[in-house]
């Protein structure tokens, strides 16, 4: 039940490089930057990260569902709309690092129901190319209350519920827009979907999900 997303635009075959989501690239300094005379001399290393869109909803309509999305100010100070996602850690998979992610940053607990999209972009840093890879998942939310009271990196202000339907229109990446859209897409298209990520289609466990 997987809608592959773009992980960039490609005219004429060469990948657009987006600004990373959910934050800004790396502050470099001017000086040791001047000391490069190209990008290309930096070592290249490789980064993957998970997360995804937690859904609540009790209505059989893709419109009744609302992922948990995330308040972060970049470097710069601007306020951005951001997907939970993080780094892996040690030998967790990206499932597994996807539902550990988002319980920290959004404290909601959920389970994972579909594969949405991996966007992958390049930043460069003041020593280093970065590639960084970030799977995404639909996970149906168990539990929790909403907070970013217990993310451990204090990253984020707030943490809301969004209308799916206007998910695209809220947050701040265009990557990560279209995975909305796909996220909507795969709603719409898929009947056996929405019944697994109904809020009582579990009905052993009470969530709080205020």
């Amino acid at each position: 039940m997987s809608t592959p997303v773009p992980a960039s635009d490609r005219p004429g075959g060469r990948p657009e490089v987006p600004p990373p989501p959910g934050g800004a690239p790396l502050r470099v300094n001017p000086a040791r930057r001047a000391a490069v005379s190209s990008p290309a001399h930096l070592p290249i290393v490789d980064e993957t990260s998970a997360g995804g869109l937690v859904l609540r909803g009790g209505s059989e309509r893709p419109e009744g569902f609302s992922a948990a999305v995330l308040l972060r100010r970049n470097r710069t100070g601007r306020l951005e709309w951001c997907l939970p996602k993080g780094h892996l850690e040690g030998r967790e998979t990206p499932q597994e690092a996807a539902i550990r992610e988002i319980r920290e940053e959004t404290g909601i607990r959920g389970s994972i129901q579909a594969e949405l999209g991996v966007i992958d972009y390049w930043f460069t840093g003041e020593d280093r190319r970065v590639h960084k890879v970030v799977h995404h998942y639909l996970l149906r939310a168990e539990g929790g209350r909403l907070t970013v009271e217990d993310d451990p990196d204090g990253e984020a202000e707030d943490a809301l519920w969004v209308r799916v339907d206007e998910l695209a229109e809220r947050l701040s990446y265009p990557n990560e827009q279209r995975l909305a859209v796909a996220a909507l897409d795969l709603l719409e298209s898929s009947r056996t979907l929405r019944d697994a990520l109904r809020a009582d289609a579990f009905p052993t466990e009470h969530p709080e999900l205020p």
